[in-house]
């Protein structure tokens, strides 16, 4: 069954629209030129590159046969003889039991091969449910990257325009064996270092180098530096345990024990006198000066050394140093306080020289400082490096980059990897099923065309053709076998073709029934389907009111009572028609039948469904054109004509010799309406106007005083109000 046809982009569709069913019946209605026609054609051959844009879906797979002008091109007006009808013969009654067995077998593969294809078509929608989540999963990675600073976008180029593009990039990368060691955050500043406006060449750090490492280590810290042991007031000095306080007092002895005054610095008494001084004196003697100006000269060094040292700032102002900024600051100060200590140790030890003193061993802390220098250094090589082979670096950072995106996604892909190979695994299974019921679908089809060789026979279609002309009253031709698989159309007493000099409506009706027994038989001995979907456009357009009743009465009984089909379209213009057609029943219409209408607006053919209320006899229809402004100028004028000759000429009987000349259509307004519609004006040459003096108001007031002038009004009044 067709549940739809969807028309766009052909002939008067001039935009998308389309029909959708559900029923078996569906009878579409619509004037000439609305787009029956197209529609038939594109179902005769829907391959035709006109129709790339139409559509039709089926629910399942029968053949389409269509009844059109094209059918009766293909078989009558270009073959020089019909093609052959065959037919089931019921002589071999044993091929015929074959044949029905077999078709039973072929129905059930038909019905097992449709739920594997569903099966299988579900299948493939749930997995393209998983692609389509894992695809927008991994889009993220544009989304996120591809906007903002966008330093990292140049990572996506040639990624950001296809979802699925930048899917299968993803998984085409193996997945890194750890974790990468840089996160988005390294990878941005490396890339914004090559790229950005500090990207020049970096000068490296320098290390710390302290030259008085020495001196920490001098044996004379350790000693207790003492006087001359000989003096006579040694003794005494080492008992009070403090020659620093005893040296310091030096400076405030008298020059001699004469010195008028002259006060004991250490007892505040008149005590002091020439030996006394002598003796003080004596117990500094030269070699403990000499320790005590090596020492000075030792601090001297090492502050010198201290003082040398680069100031912090020239460390931290560099560019790649923010990071460890704290951690170099850090481990800076611990050298600064243990070096400050040091001096002050020396300068403890030059006040209290017999006291030993230690000094800390900062060669560690100098290491541990100018490690971190060789790392940052090392860094600095390596950004150097790089921008001196920046596309190079920018390239492995790229490279990096998508490792390290496919280490955080690898969740989406390998789920997916395991939806996919289920899928794969489930589909494996399914075609394997599909090719073994298609391989008895096939054994079954070779059956039926065995034992249709056996009864297939033209003699019954033509049979069956000549009895339906008869039926019609048509005795003037038939058909005779012109050969074992074909016929031709002769009249009687001729065995010539005499199809060309039959009248339009006589080839309408012997084209229809040949297209009624082409879909009732086989088309060849090899055609094994048991349903098919019938396409009928017009097939009374060229017939008589006498035999558009029994054309009707042979598609009820042929195609809408028939088993073997499983869907009929019929198109027709005749409203007429349209409503022989329609099953009068209200509750068998609805299981049964749709009805459908073809307008063509300006805007381009539509197709709407119908109520059965709605429809119309042909006067009707064309007061609803003419009460639409939007149809186009030629059929609204053509309308109009049509309502005047049906009404006046087949209704009232009236003569409109006189009507059109009356005073009020003499204005030279009415003139276009007047040669258009007043067909007795047609005989002047002046039939045809020009559909630029169209004006839709002008030719609705002619209409008008027609109507009104010949004793009408109100039925123009309620006409006009039709839709």
């Amino acid at each position: 069954m067709i549940t739809e046809i969807h028309m766009d982009a052909v002939a008067s569709f001039k935009q998308a629209t389309s029909l959708v069913t559900d029923k078996k019946i569906n009878l579409i209605y619509g004037l000439n030129g609305t787009g029956k026609s197209t529609i038939s054609n594109f179902l005769y051959e829907p391959d035709n590159s006109a129709y790339s844009l139409c559509k039709k879906v089926l629910a399942s797979s029968v053949p389409v046969l269509v009844y059109n002008q094209s059918f009766i091109r293909d078989n009558f007006y270009v073959a020089d003889s019909l093609k052959g009808i065959f037919s089931l013969s019921k002589v071999n009654k044993e091929a015929e039991q074959k044949i029905a067995e077999a078709t039973k077998k072929q129905e059930k593969f038909e019905l097992d091969l449709q739920e594997k294809r569903n099966e299988k078509e579900s299948a493939i929608q749930a997995f393209s449910q998983q692609k389509h989540q894992a695809i927008e999963n991994v889009w993220s990675i544009k989304q996120t990257y591809a906007g903002g600073d966008r330093v990292l976008e140049y990572c996506l180029e040639g990624l950001k325009g296809q979802k699925d593009k930048l899917f299968a990039y993803l998984q085409g990368i193996s997945k890194p064996a750890s974790e990468p060691k840089k996160d988005v955050q390294s990878i941005r500043q490396e890339v914004e270092a090559l790229k950005g406006d500090d990207a020049q060449l970096q000068q490296r750090l320098p290390t710390l180098s302290f030259g008085a490492h020495s001196v920490e280590s001098d044996p004379v810290f350790g000693k207790s530096i003492l006087g001359n042991t000989d003096s006579e007031v040694a003794a005494l000095i080492e008992n009070l345990g403090n020659s620093d306080w005893v040296k310091q007092g030096l400076s405030y002895l008298p020059e001699s024990e004469g010195d008028s005054n002259a006060l004991c610095p250490f007892c505040q008494e008149a005590t002091i006198s020439e030996k006394f001084i002598d003796s003080v004196r004596s117990y500094f003697d030269v070699t403990y000066e000499q320790q005590l100006d090596e020492l000075a000269q030792l601090l001297k060094v090492y502050r010198a050394a201290f003082e040398s040292l680069p100031k912090l700032i020239s460390f931290t102002d560099h560019l790649f140093v923010k990071k460890r900024k704290d951690s170099i600051g850090n481990k800076y100060q611990l050298l600064m306080d243990a070096l400050q200590r040091n001096i002050g140790r020396i300068e403890g030890k030059l006040k209290s020289p017999k006291v030993p003193a230690t000094l800390s061993d900062t060669t560690g802390l100098i290491a541990d400082f100018n490690s971190i220098i060789h790392q940052i250094n090392s860094e600095v090589d390596e950004y150097n490096d790089k921008l001196k082979n920046r596309e190079s670096a920018l390239e492995n950072l790229r490279n990096e980059f998508w490792q390290l995106m496919r280490w955080q996604y690898d969740q989406t892909i390998a789920r997916f990897d395991a939806d996919r190979h289920a899928a794969s695994h489930q589909l494996n299974g399914l075609d394997v099923e599909i090719g073994n019921i298609n391989a008895e679908l096939s054994r079954a089809r070779r059956e039926i065309a065995e034992a249709q060789k056996q009864t297939v026979n033209i003699d019954h279609a033509v049979t069956a053709i000549n009895a339906g002309l008869i039926d019609l009253g048509i005795v003037d031709f038939s058909l005779q076998k012109h050969s074992d698989n074909l016929y031709r159309v002769v009249r009687a007493g001729d065995s010539k073709d005499a199809f060309q000099s039959l009248s339009e409506g006589e080839k309408m009706i012997i084209s229809f029934l040949y297209f009624c027994e082409l879909c009732k038989g086989n088309a060849s001995a090899e055609d094994t389907h048991a349903q098919r979907i019938v396409v009928i456009d017009d097939p009374i357009s060229s017939l008589s009111h006498v035999f558009i009743f029994n054309v009707g009465q042979l598609i009820r009984s042929v195609f809408f009572k028939g088993d073997r089909f499983s869907q009929v379209i019929v198109l027709t213009h005749s409203l007429y028609f349209f409503y022989e057609m329609t099953d009068p029943n209200h509750d068998r219409r609805e299981k049964t039948q749709k009805l459908f209408r073809l307008s063509k607006p300006s805007s381009g053919s539509v197709i709407q469904e119908m109520e059965y209320e709605e429809i119309q006899n042909d006067y009707q229809a064309y007061w609803s054109v003419v009460n639409d402004q939007s149809q186009p100028a030629a059929l609204i004028a053509n309308c109009m004509r049509n309502i005047v000759e049906y009404f006046f000429s087949f209704v009232r009987k009236k003569d409109l010799n006189n009507v059109f000349q009356m005073p009020e259509l003499k204005d030279a307004k009415y003139q276009a309406f007047c040669r258009y519609i007043n067909r007795e004006s047609h005989s002047l040459g002046q039939n045809i106007i020009d559909m630029k003096e169209f004006n839709f108001d002008v030719f609705r007031e002619g209409l008008r005083l027609v109507f009104e002038k010949t004793g009408y009004p109100e039925h123009y009044k309620a006409m006009s109000k039709c839709k």
